[in-house]
């Protein structure tokens, strides 16, 4: 996403697409000229910049984290819907997501799902309920 540079001169990031990807150009001059002119458009604009600052904020937290288990659980919890969150990246995106070692992620998965504390089903981890 392009939001920062907005407002200046000259886009200051690059990307890398490792997948067949579609990219979306926006005119920054036409999206800048919308947000002055419509409010209700900028409003949910802001929304969603506020959102992503959220999900930013959630990232960072989780990724202070010492242990793994807790790592999976605050996602599960601040990511997911009603105690499930779906990896739809994949475990191995996910444990890179989650700083940590795909070995180590699936180690972790295994003993939440031992210790009955989650359970996981098609790329769907979910927190057990008593």
């Amino acid at each position: 996403m392009s939001e920062a540079s907005l407002k200046v001169a000259r886009y200051h990031c690059d990307a890398l697409a490792t997948i067949d990807t579609t990219v979306v150009k926006v005119p920054i001059r036409a999206l800048a000229a919308e947000l002055d002119r419509d409010p209700a458009f900028a409003s949910r604009w802001i929304g969603m910049l506020n959102q992503e600052v959220r999900r930013l904020r959630l990232h960072c937290e989780r990724l202070s984290m010492k242990s793994v288990k807790d790592r999976v659980l605050h996602l599960i919890n601040t990511e997911g819907q009603n105690g499930s969150y779906t990896a739809s990246t994949g475990l191995k995106s996910l444990a890179g997501e989650l700083g940590v070692t795909h070995e180590a992620l699936y180690r972790t998965l295994a003993a939440l799902v031992n210790a009955k504390i989650i359970q996981r089903d098609q790329g769907v981890l979910s927190i057990l309920r008593d």
